[in-house]
């Protein structure tokens, strides 16, 4: 690539980027406005599991599709897969912000993961091809860092939007920066071309989203019932599970797969999806207790809570943008290891938060905490795609992908499950109907589904006793989640610093034509 031709190969990246950071806005968005869905005045009333579809759904059906997604990059070229997804994802944006029912949300929802799961693999695969080798992993780390930049706007956007408009608002503000991206691909983004013919593997996707979905609905149903062996839970999770090991198997035999399995017998790409599936378990869990420990018993408005929590914004752009220097320093492993540590710190340190904790505490804790994600993304996105040859950059990218889809969506829903099991069990004595609060009959199961529910009906019978209660069960339930976070977070420790050791030694890893022999990537291993 020429001088002349590198301020396009810039733009091209500054349009794709754009076109990326639509994913994180939107679930940053999301986690603001979670407290005004679930309120029966000022949202839909949807009930805890609800809220955990409505956010499972979009993930749900994102990581099932991704590997469509990376097929249809690679067959059809990135360019038409990204204008097709931003397209689906801005019609399903505008018919979720008029939804007049949690169901329906749901489902508007799972369409806006079907335009994400063809718009994610394009813009890295758009990346990968267009962008001279020698300033690959730059724009990777920029590519890394829109996630950032998302999740900065997101909920102050957000808060702004639930601060003078309905609840609507916060999905129909896609809409118009949706067209702007569309414009920009149009005027700069070039035709690279299907690499491969490939036949869409149908078959697998179905297998893929039935067995997430069983999965993902096992997990939620673990909060929503009295015993976590019941048939309700065990069925969808054997069923999910039966589905998922019969979608790699058919996987492994077909002649045009939609995930190329052979990409797992590299460790370094193994141990990247492993660390990033745990990472973002953790990571999305957390943020969905955090949206309402800030918004619930800190007593924070929307626009506030979105802007405490620019403050992980920041950090994951300053960390993504530190991770090249660390990695060439320190190695891709150990880069890794201490940006998860970092991250497991800080949630651990959600055990001594309370209603009392100081603002600047949280957004403090947050940028740390965002410092530590983004010190995990960049390295471990370049070490999987130094495995990937060019013509399967689609597929690669979409692994990438999917883990963290994956990784967000049971995050959600073992957060979920954690926070309303551990919730009413709190909530059980303190909502007998009759009792010493002076709940009436009927009023109790209310309380007891979300402590949003407690606060409106608190609101309403004008108990602030019982908006009290429910604070403190919500702290208890907190802290259970709390630590499962952690844990995750820690056994992705465990295996970044035994799986990943390969050096990324900078763009030169990331190779053009033919997938390298497997003895010449052999050779990266390190021998510490």
């Amino acid at each position: 690539m020429t001088k002349a031709t590198q301020p396009r190969s810039w733009a091209v990246l500054l349009v794709v980027v754009c076109a990326q950071m639509l994913i994180w806005l939107d679930t940053s968005i999301l986690n603001v406005a979670v407290t005004t869905l679930a309120d029966p005045d000022r949202g839909l009333g949807a009930t805890p599991a609800e809220l955990e579809w409505v956010a499972s759904a979009y993930t749900l059906v994102f990581a099932g599709t991704l590997f469509a997604g990376g097929a249809l990059a690679d067959r059809f070229g990135p360019r038409t897969t990204l204008l097709a997804g931003l397209t689906l994802f801005g019609v399903a944006s505008g018919a979720g912000a008029f939804a007049g029912s949690p169901a329906w949300l749901i489902v508007a929802r799972g369409f806006m993961g079907a335009g994400s799961a063809l718009l994610m693999p394009a813009t890295l695969s758009i990346i990968v091809r267009s962008t001279p080798a020698d300033k690959r992993t730059r724009a990777i780390a920029i590519w890394s860092s829109s996630s950032g930049l998302g999740v900065a706007v997101g909920p102050v956007a957000g808060g702004a939007l639930l601060s003078h408009f309905w609840w609507g608002s916060v999905f129909l503000v896609n809409v118009p920066i949706v067209a702007l991206c569309l414009a920009g691909v149009v005027a700069v983004v070039p035709e690279l071309g299907g690499a491969r013919r490939q036949v869409l593997d149908l078959p697998g996707l179905a297998l893929s989203v039935l067995g997430l979905g069983g999965l993902v609905y096992g997990v939620i149903e673990l909060g929503n019932g009295e015993t976590w062996y019941g048939p309700h839970v065990l069925l969808p999770l054997l069923l999910g599970g039966a589905l998922l090991a019969a979608f790699v198997a058919g996987q492994r035999r077909s002649p045009a797969p939609s995930l190329d399995v052979r990409l797992f017998r590299q460790p370094g790409f193994t141990a990247g999806s492993v660390v990033l599936l745990l990472a973002f378990m953790a990571l999305a869990g957390h943020l969905f207790y955090a949206a309402f420990y800030l918004q619930g018993p800190c007593g924070l408005s929307p626009a506030r809570a979105g802007t405490v929590m620019i403050a992980a914004a920041v950090g994951i752009v300053l960390g993504s943008q530190a991770s090249p220097a660390m990695s060439r320093r320190l190695s891709a492993r150990w880069t890794v290891a201490a940006g998860i540590l970092i991250t497991a710190a800080t949630y651990l340190a959600y055990l001594w938060f309370d209603e009392q904790t100081p603002v600047p505490t949280i957004a403090a804790l947050l940028l740390v905490q965002g410092f530590g994600m983004g010190l995990i993304g960049t390295p471990v996105t370049a070490v999987m795609m130094s495995a990937v040859p060019p013509h399967l950059a689609g597929a690669g990218s979409a692994v990438n992908s999917v883990t963290r889809q994956v990784g967000g969506t049971l995050g959600v829903a073992m957060a979920g499950s954690v926070l309303s099991g551990v919730y009413r069990e709190r909530m059980a004595d303190a909502t007998l109907p009759g009792g010493p609060r002076g709940l009436p009959p009927g009023a109790e199961e209310q309380a007891r589904t979300s402590a949003e529910a407690a606060r409106s009906l608190a609101h309403s019978l004008r108990l602030p006793q019982l908006a009290e209660t429910a604070d403190r069960a919500f702290l208890d339930a907190m802290y259970a989640a709390t630590l499962w976070t952690a844990v995750l977070a820690l056994v992705g420790f465990a295996v970044s610093v035994v799986g990943l050791r390969f050096r990324e030694a900078g763009p030169q890893n990331i190779q053009e034509g033919p997938e390298e022999p497997r003895e010449a990537r052999d050779g990266q291993v390190e021998t510490a």
